[in-house]
């Protein structure tokens, strides 16, 4: 039997490469891609944020009313562009006072005091436009707490075009949750008796994903593990008994990668290329990036790589705790990111330190992050918690060998070295301690020096596995199709 096509809404805040954060907006930018090649008629719908030139968009004709309940009925313009390498609309929900703003979230590290409005509107908006291009979703994807009013919205506000409509909400990370003044409700215009302990209340206040997980047909992690990891008081960041209600419907889907942009043997942005069956390229990345950073020349010194927010999730306290103290070591390590100031002021003051040894980029550079990724012998990701992860995925394409905490995607994606039979992707520690990770770091350091053949063995292993988005896309096809079929039952 041939499985009709759907019809699906796919609402995000970030999308790459248009505007990006952080993983949401890699996942926003390839899942509706691989979605696409499946065959599905999606269309995603995003904020035209400050940052996303016009001048590189359509323009669609007519303007967009969006009630916002007692601030009344807003006008917004619309704009379109392709996904890259795709026949995927991004449809950009243009309000200046809203989003022509220089950040997405954040005004110097502090929320936007309008951040619930600003996101209640564009889940409202993304509704709208549905009706305004004649669109019908079989089903409605929503992501994290901008656009977990959806569920809620459709089954009250709009529940005369969309009541019959099912809503998948992913989480990408628990610890952004949305909470905000009550009066939220109001704008949503969804009725105050949704406003109580098993949906959107918690402490007096709105908390929009503990509302998005109780009225969402479906609600998805990005990997097994984390889906397991957030019923619990470690991971679960006070909602842990709210998902544990709803996890009949809660489901693990691994996050891909996307193999055109990430790929050693095709990369433009690195100094060679290079592939599993020759890997001579790859000791000209590492010179190059020994180069930049201002290190030692040298290809037998082992060079540890970092791509990520400087941001404690991150691991980033784990890391700088022990930095002296493997400086100590023959090794060298680079860092790219940015974050919080102590760590942008410390990791600086360390490469003034251990010059010659360490070297950090502040900031956030895409070509030196694929520089990193190809130059390193190996990744470090220390994080103290991690839905999925992206980075240790790239990492093993380029035969970066991953020296990570065995937690969320990291631990389902990250095979540990097995000395006995010399098997293995990577790394990896369970205790978010400085001594687990010196100890496992001087461990990967020293396999690297004293068995060659089983560190080659294992790059040719990581580099051979395969993460893409087409095994997701299917995974989450099957959340559709599943909760249509629950929907017609009801």
């Amino acid at each position: 039997m041939i499985k009709k096509k759907l019809n699906i809404l796919f609402v995000a805040s970030e999308v790459v490469p248009f505007a990006k954060t952080g993983g949401l907006a890699d996942v926003s930018g390839a899942l509706p891609k691989a979605l696409g090649e499946l065959g599905h008629n999606i269309i995603v719908v995003m904020p035209r944020y400050y940052q996303v030139d016009k001048a590189k968009l359509t323009h669609l004709e007519g303007a967009l009313g969006v009630p916002m309940g007692p601030i009344g009925e807003l006008w917004a313009g619309i704009y379109t562009a392709p996904l890259p390498n795709s026949n995927v609309p991004v449809y950009f929900i243009d309000y200046e006072e809203f989003f022509g703003r220089k950040e997405l979230y954040n005004d110097d590290n502090e929320p936007f005091k309008d951040n619930d409005n600003r996101f209640i509107f564009l889940s409202k908006a993304a509704l709208q436009l549905c009706k305004k291009l004649n669109f019908v979703p079989d089903v409605i994807h929503a992501n994290d707490w901008h656009t977990a009013s959806l569920p809620l919205l459709t089954q009250t506000r709009f529940w005369h075009d969309f009541g019959n409509v099912p809503t998948v909400l992913t989480v990408h990370n628990l610890q952004h949750q949305g909470n905000f003044y009550k009066g939220a409700m109001d704008v949503m215009e969804s009725g105050w008796d949704h406003f109580d302990p098993t949906s959107f209340e918690s402490l007096d206040s709105i908390n929009m994903l503990k509302g998005g997980i109780a009225y969402a047909d479906a609600v998805t992690t990005v990997s097994k593990r984390y889906a397991q990891e957030i019923q619990t008081p470690e991971f679960g960041f006070g909602l842990e008994r709210h998902i544990q209600a709803h996890s009949g419907k809660l489901f693990g889907i691994l996050n891909g990668v996307d193999y055109d942009e990430w790929n050693p043997s095709i990369d433009t942005k690195i100094a060679q290329t290079f592939d599993v069956d020759d890997m001579q390229g790859k000791a000209t990345c590492k010179r190059a990036m020994q180069e930049y950073f201002g290190l030692e020349i040298n290809e037998n010194i082992p060079l540890i790589g970092f791509v990520g927010r400087f941001a404690e999730q991150k691991g980033i306290g784990l890391i700088s705790g022990i930095l002296d103290g493997l400086m100590e070591q023959n090794i060298q390590i680079i860092m790219l990111g940015a974050g919080e100031k102590w760590a942008e002021r410390y990791f600086s003051d360390a490469a003034a330190r251990h010059g010659g040894k360490f070297g950090v980029y502040v900031g956030y550079s895409d070509a030196l992050a694929h520089q990193i990724e190809a130059g390193c012998d190996f990744f470090l990701m220390p994080s103290l918690f991690e839905p999925c992860g992206l980075n240790q995925i790239y990492s093993l394409r380029y035969g970066t060998l991953p020296i990570v905490r065995a937690t969320g995607g990291l631990d389902d994606t990250i095979e540990n070295f097995d000395e006995n039979h010399e098997h293995g992707n990577g790394f990896k520690f369970d205790l978010p301690t400085h001594e687990a990770l010196y100890w496992t770091i001087h461990w990967a350091v020293s396999i690297y020096n004293s068995d060659k053949k089983a560190f080659k063995a294992m790059q040719k292993h990581a580099m051979q596995m395969h993460f893409g988005w087409d095994d997701a896309a299917k995974s989450y096809e099957d959340v559709y199709r599943h909760t249509i079929a629950n929907r017609r039952k009801h």
